[in-house]
């Protein structure tokens, strides 16, 4: 399967846009791909007890084992800032869940043109597995 990463990455911006982050003005947006197809999205949603918020790649991954979805192709992180930053080490375990091989597609980048590109692999090359 081919990934339109122009079409992912226009979804990981529109949820940048609903991102509720009225601590660090950190908006992140979040478009997961399926294997078979679908784009799942989500968006950081902060909280005043930090614990409690959840970043966008992992509402993302929420929402799409919530729908059925299991396996995963690609996945599309927009952020703000400068640089294209990459999913906290939070999120990086929780996508090797779903990505035992780490062949996971990663593309970050921010709306000012930043992008960088990376596999799961690269991003957290001693993922923590049980079994």
């Amino acid at each position: 399967m081919s990934i339109d990463w122009d079409a992912l990455k226009a979804a990981a911006r529109e949820m940048q846009a609903r991102a509720y982050v009225p601590y660090s003005e950190y908006r992140v947006g979040a478009a997961l791909l399926t294997a078979d197809g679908t784009v799942v999205t989500g968006c950081n949603v902060e909280n005043a007890s930090f614990g409690a918020t959840c970043c966008a790649e992992r509402t993302a991954v929420f929402t799409a084992v919530a729908a059925g979805h299991r396996d995963f192709r690609a996945i599309a992180v927009a952020t703000n800032g400068a640089d294209a930053g990459t999913p906290c080490g939070i999120c990086r375990q929780v996508l090797a869940e779903f990505s035992a091989d780490g062949a996971l597609e990663v593309v970050c980048f921010t709306p000012e043109g930043a992008e960088a590109r990376y596999t799961l692999a690269e991003l957290l090359p001693h993922a923590f597995r049980l079994g």
